[in-house]
């Protein structure tokens, strides 16, 4: 190699483990017992492996054996102290809980995103979640909806909640794709004065009347089977009409004979490019009716999210058939987007994500500083020479 200061002795991919807390992860691996019944292929063994994979968007269990054993002089600094085999790699995607991994996940985002937010800004109060579904090639997981003819295809569903000003999952929860989406809301748990928005509710809305209480402001669209009574119209002034807004309704929602009834605003909106109209839903008085309309918008922020987990994740192909070994995945695909996420944030040039995200993976067992190499790449690599300059034949004689 060069004599460049920006060539370092580690690969950048054990300069990503070092951003995980090693205390943490031993921490779990104590609570949950997760080493208990394994003598060499450990959690941490089992946690870089499928780091490795999401790296390198591995589709099988080959590639990801044989990607780390071509690259086994350079393992030694990951920490490993062993390198598995397929066979050792399926059984602990089968045996070894998705909950280890679950765990080890929100609290690196606790660790990596302490809750020191200030609720005077809106995008520091603001939270989103929804849910987006994977499909499976094989009936692990009952997916949802009806099942075409010939066709029995499982489905994963993962529910998740975001901080605005973050744009990284704070709370994740991994169902089959058949459950309710219903479930997600009453295990949230946000904090006061903060504001959350969400996609169309359904029949219940149990979870609003305690986040009400609990003086959380909530967003969303009206479902158009949901039964309510007028109770105010508010005039509506030539400006909010020029904003698309065109009805501004205090009502009392619930039917005649249900005992769980509240007073919610209902706001007719509609776009005044696409003239498409959208009804929100929400508990506050004192937001201005376009403000409301806004807030409903930054949801499509989730949707970016989801489809950058699928585009930059081997989340198409996965490692296992059991729906243990398929969660397991999922769990280290989000740790892997989660320390992309920090990469991204400390490096001081503008990157896009997947730009960083490429460069990583092709670059993910070279002896380069990353910090510098994503400041100035070219730079990084013009004195770069090969260690070995023979050429080699691909087929010799």
């Amino acid at each position: 190699m060069g004599k460049s200061t920006f060539f370092t002795g580690q690969p950048v991919f054990n300069q990503l483990l070092q951003l995980l807390p090693r205390y943490l992860i031993n921490d779990i691996v104590k609570q949950r017992q997760s080493d208990r019944y394994y003598k060499r292929f450990r959690t941490y063994e089992h946690l870089v492996t499928m780091l490795y994979s999401s790296f390198q968007k591995c589709r099988s269990l080959r590639e990801v054996i044989t990607g780390m054993m071509a690259c086994s002089s350079r393992i030694n600094h990951l920490g490993m102290g062993c390198m598995p085999r397929r066979s050792t790699l399926a059984e602990a995607n089968a045996n070894r809980s998705e909950q280890v991994f679950a765990d080890l996940y929100h609290r690196l985002y606790a660790y990596f995103y302490p809750d020191s937010r200030s609720l005077t800004k809106l995008e520091r109060r603001l939270f989103i979640f929804d849910s987006t579904t994977i499909s499976l090639f094989s009936e692990v997981m009952r997916g949802s909806g009806q099942i075409p003819a010939g066709k029995r295809k499982g489905g994963v569903k993962a529910h998740v909640l975001i901080d605005a000003d973050e744009d990284v999952p704070r709370f994740v929860c991994i169902t089959e794709a058949k459950e309710n989406d219903n479930i997600f809301p009453s295990m949230l748990h946000l904090p006061k004065d903060s504001i959350v928005t969400f996609d169309r509710i359904y029949y219940g809305f149990g979870p609003l009347i305690n986040w009400t209480n609990n003086g959380v402001t909530w967003v969303t669209r009206m479902h158009a089977l949901l039964a309510y009574t007028v109770i105010e119209s508010q005039p509506i002034t030539e400006e909010q009409r020029l904003e698309g807004i065109i009805t501004d309704e205090l009502i009392l929602v619930g039917a005649r004979k249900r005992k769980n009834k509240m007073v919610a605003r209902r706001i007719v909106y509609e776009d005044p490019e696409t003239k498409k109209q959208l009804i929100f839903f929400t508990n506050s008085t004192q937001l201005a009716a376009i403000a409301v309309a806004n807030i409903y918008k930054r949801r499509w922020q989730i949707e970016s999210l989801f489809k950058r987990l699928k585009q930059n994740y081997p989340l198409k192909y996965f490692l296992g058939d059991s729906s243990n070994a398929i969660k397991i995945q999922i769990w280290c695909a989000l740790i892997t987007d989660l320390l992309i996420k920090v990469v991204k944030d400390k490096t001081k040039r503008q990157w896009s994500f997947s730009n960083i995200a490429s460069m990583i993976r092709l670059h993910l067992m070279t002896y380069i500083d990353l910090a510098k190499f994503l400041l100035d790449p070219e730079r990084a690599l013009i004195n770069y020479l090969p260690p070995n300059t023979i050429q080699q034949s691909l087929f010799p004689t």
